[in-house]
């Protein structure tokens, strides 16, 4: 499954969202302590951007194998059982990412219905609520990929290797030596 736009796009939101959170919570630093002025719908927006983080970063994360977990057993197993395994990780994972895009889009379908505003800024509460089912349909999405390169044999990863990336930095760190000539 080529899809750079998706990838591009999922990375330039990722971007945005964080410089927009940075930017709010500085703008929000600098007027309360230097001017005494305090913007009420600050800790609103940066909430709301900081969850639209949360819910695109962890799709981004499965799509980079950068998610953490306890996967010794699975690396002591000869390689056909370690890819069953994964193989079966992986469907479950595409279980739970169902279940909640369901359990969210029903959420934010009754959030609409209800059509209360935001707190402190005058959106509807489903608006910004919408990335929770939108962040675990671009999660159901990479899981899928990473099924799919499964069943294909190639080589997939559902969590990070900390101890590989660890060994690669340490690599490209100049080594200093205290007897220069």
């Amino acid at each position: 499954m080529k899809s750079a736009w998706l990838a591009r796009l999922e990375e330039g939101l990722i971007a945005f969202l964080l410089a927009a959170m940075t930017l709010v919570t500085f703008v929000q630093v600098i007027a309360r302590y230097v001017f005494n002025y305090s913007f009420v719908w600050a800790l609103e927006l940066t909430t709301f951007i900081f969850g639209g983080l949360i819910f695109l970063g962890m799709s981004y994360g499965v799509k980079k194998g950068a998610h953490i977990g306890v996967d010794a057993l699975v690396r002591a197993l000869p390689p056909a059982a370690a890819r069953i395994v994964a193989i079966i990780a992986t469907l479950l994972c595409l279980v739970y990412a169902g279940i909640v895009f369901t359990g969210g889009w029903i959420y934010v379908e009754k959030m609409y219905q209800i059509g209360i505003l935001a707190q402190d800024i005058p959106i509807p509460q489903w608006v910004p609520r919408l990335v929770m089912p939108l962040g675990f349909a671009l999660l159901f999405l990479r899981f899928s990929q990473v099924l799919v390169n499964l069943l294909r044999g190639k080589e997939a990863h559902l969590l990070g290797d900390e101890v590989k990336e660890a060994l690669k930095l340490q690599e490209n760190v100049p080594t200093t030596s205290g007897n220069k000539p």
